[in-house]
């Protein structure tokens, strides 16, 4: 069996609820989908979700400089189809466009391959399809004070035992810390307060602000420097009580070298746009031999099988962002989700967005 087509579909869909992350306007979910098509007619997909433009760049790398590398070759190994990637790409890549392109392809030839043997992907890679816990991320900071502890209290109505909350950017220090207060007033001690600061503080102010914060028993904070400042993330974590976490923005297990090496995070969050199932498998596993556990960023869907089949796993992250787009969406119950039975990744969406919310030239 080998690859005999490769498709991509620019789409822009409303949100059902737009985020207010306070920092960028989101109103679209501005998608690339890829599809893989194997000469046996099977079809595998993967998508992209870049928060700040780039669809046509992506788009092009897809076409331009990885396609013509995976047709006509076989699929029975995908982590060797990454690699071939990797190596015609590294003078223009290893971190960015590149990868992400190279991303979503290598999410639709694991899906091909899953679909291909009949097998959901967390049984291909020797899991368990047991049920994962789940916070409720969604409490932005651009619903204000009142509005993340309203939302926090929604997600724990419907089951959740976790909620994670935002700093930094559009409060003041202050106000930060009266955020986390009255949060953890509000939800009690029984349920678990991720606070994600989205890369918006010094490392100095991280260490004076997340000081104030570790009074209130915070299950981690998030991002607190820029991705970049390695050096600030571990003054950070040293100087405080709450383990402080990352990830999302760092590229493969190379660009997290310096975290796997420390151990000073204790939990990684990678995100599937930077690495693909492949690149993730591998992070999991050098985690897991550094005593570190994974929490993959957004993407539940596709993560829950990645978590379900890893020694080391920890949180899924749920929004809800594309419930709406999903022939057959994949919800938590009670705070947990577990990895659908479907062949691949088991995810298919809506075929009519393909009409309604193409992209046109």
């Amino acid at each position: 069996m080998s690859i005999a087509d490769i498709r991509t579909h620019r789409l822009r869909v409303p949100f059902v609820d737009p985020p207010k992350v306070g920092f960028l306007a989101l109103e679209h979910i501005d998608l690339l989908v890829v599809e893989v098509e194997t000469s046996d007619g099977v079809i595998g997909t993967g998508h992209l979700q870049p928060l700040a433009g780039g669809l046509r760049t992506l788009e092009t790398c897809v076409h331009e400089m990885l396609a013509p590398l995976l047709l006509g070759e076989a699929l029975d190994d995908v982590p060797a189809l990454w690699q071939k990637l990797w190596r015609a790409t590294f003078i223009q890549g290893r971190m960015g466009i590149t990868v992400m392109a190279q991303s979503a392809l290598d999410v639709a030839l694991w899906d091909a391959l899953g679909r291909a043997r009949g097998e959901p992907l967390w049984r291909l890679w020797g899991g368990r399809p047991d049920p994962l816990p789940v916070y409720g991320s969604g409490c932005f900071r651009g619903l204000g004070h009142d509005g993340m502890i309203e939302k926090a209290r929604a997600f724990v109505a419907q089951g959740f035992d976790a909620i994670k909350m935002q700093v930094a950017h559009c409060f003041t220090h202050d106000e930060d810390v009266a955020n986390v207060r009255d949060m953890r007033a509000a939800l009690g001690d029984d349920i678990a307060i991720m606070v994600d600061v989205n890369q918006g503080w010094t490392a100095d102010e991280a260490i004076t602000v997340g000081r104030r914060l570790d009074e209130f028993a915070l299950t981690w904070l998030e991002e607190p420097v820029v991705a970049d400042d390695f050096a600030g993330y571990h003054r950070v974590a040293a100087a405080l009580a709450t383990p402080v976490v990352g990830g999302e923005n760092h590229f493969t297990h190379h660009d997290l070298e310096p975290f796997l090496a420390s151990g000073a995070l204790p939990i990684l969050q990678p995100d599937l746009m930077r690495g693909g199932y492949t690149e993730l498998r591998v992070i999991a596993e050098q985690a897991h031999a550094a005593g570190i556990t994974i929490a993959p960023h957004l993407f539940p869907e596709l993560a829950t099988h990645l978590l379900a089949s890893i020694p080391n796993p920890s949180w899924l992250e749920y929004m809800g962002w594309f419930d709406h787009l999903w022939v057959e969406p994949l919800r938590p119950v009670n705070g947990r989700m577990a990895p659908p039975g479907r062949p691949g990744h088991g995810m298919d969406f809506r075929p009519e967005l393909f009409d309604e919310f193409r992209l046109r030239d």
